[in-house]
C-alpha cells in the first residue's frame, strides 16, 4: 500500500492560544488540526493513530512555521 503525502506545519500559540499543529495532504487540504499537547482524537479521526508516537517526535523536533513533509516510513 502507498503512503499518502502528507505534510505538517507546527504553529506557535499566543499567551492565551496554544502550539497547534495542521496535517495537510499532497493537495494541501486540512487533515487534521490539534494542540501540540493532545494530538491523540486528531490523529485517530484521520487514521494515524498507529503513528501516534512518530507524529509526536517529529512534533517535538519541528521548528515553528516551517512546513515539512511527514515521513512515516
Amino acid at each position: 500500500m502507498i503512503e499518502p503525502i502528507l505534510y505538517i506545519l507546527k504553529i506557535r500559540g499566543t499567551a492565551k492560544i496554544p502550539d497547534y499543529v495542521q496535517i495537510r495532504d499532497e493537495k494541501f487540504t486540512l487533515m487534521a488540526y490539534f494542540r501540540v499537547d493532545r494530538p491523540e482524537k486528531a490523529l485517530k479521526k484521520c487514521g494515524l493513530e498507529a503513528k501516534e508516537e512518530l507524529i509526536k517526535s517529529i512534533i517535538d523536533k519541528l521548528p515553528f512555521g516551517k512546513m515539512q513533509k511527514l515521513e512515516l516510513n
